[in-house]
């Protein structure tokens, strides 16, 4: 299969979207190294993950947002870990399926939680939940043709499809929760401001579809 290496046309979100593969070199050593050591099946790690996530959106919903934060934490090391497991023991396409969507609902719930602690914020919310909208579609979707036309990238590591990247990716989604746990009063701004950056990336993502894709 054609690897690309840089996303040809990948236009503002890849230019400008760089923490993933930086936070890839620095995390992925010792989880891999963590992975040797351990014998748990990498779906298992992905379904704890998970519940430490809904654990962390419910505390945020009654009010607990420094538990929140805490479970929160513990969710994203499960869910880098599930990955280091997975790349010991063989990744498989449930795996890879599953990472995605889970991270997708937890991601939507901790809004949903923060509208309900914050019912004056949840105009703001609404927006951010309409960003994620046009991210996630802009990523599945270029990652299905991607898998079409027979299209790799090595560019943010050993992936189950497409990483196509952008302005608000995986690491910046996660400072961006981490913040809002940290500073639960800020939500309101933050959402306005991190939703505006989820749809520059959605337009790069657009715009590296448009010109990838033309015939």
């Amino acid at each position: 299969m054609p690897t690309i290496r840089n996303a040809k046309g990948a236009g503002i979100g890849y230019r400008l979207g760089m923490l993933d593969p930086l936070m890839r070199r620095l995390i992925d050593p010792p989880l891999n190294r963590l992975a040797t050591r351990l014998p748990w099946p990498a779906d298992a790690v992905s379904f704890a993950a998970f519940g430490l996530g809904l654990g962390a959106a419910l505390a945020v919903a009654l009010g607990q947002p420094q538990l929140g934060l805490a479970l929160f934490l513990l969710n994203r090391l499960g869910d880098g870990l599930d990955g280091a497991l997975a790349r010991k023991q063989g990744a498989t396409d449930r795996g890879g399926y599953l990472d995605i969507l889970l991270d997708f609902i937890l991601y939507g719930l901790l809004v949903f939680a923060f509208a309900w602690a914050q019912p004056e914020a949840a105009l703001a919310a609404v927006f951010l939940l309409a960003s994620f909208m046009g991210t996630a579609s802009s990523f599945l979707a270029y990652a299905a043709i991607a898998a079409k036309r027979g299209l790799q990238s090595e560019a943010r590591g050993q992936k189950s499809f497409y990483h196509l990247g952008g302005l608000a990716e995986g690491s910046e989604t996660i400072l961006f929760f981490v913040l809002c746990l940290a500073f639960p009063a800020w939500f309101a701004a933050l959402a306005w401001g991190f939703g505006a950056l989820c749809w520059l990336t959605t337009l790069g993502r657009m715009q590296a579809a448009w010109r990838d894709f033309a015939d």
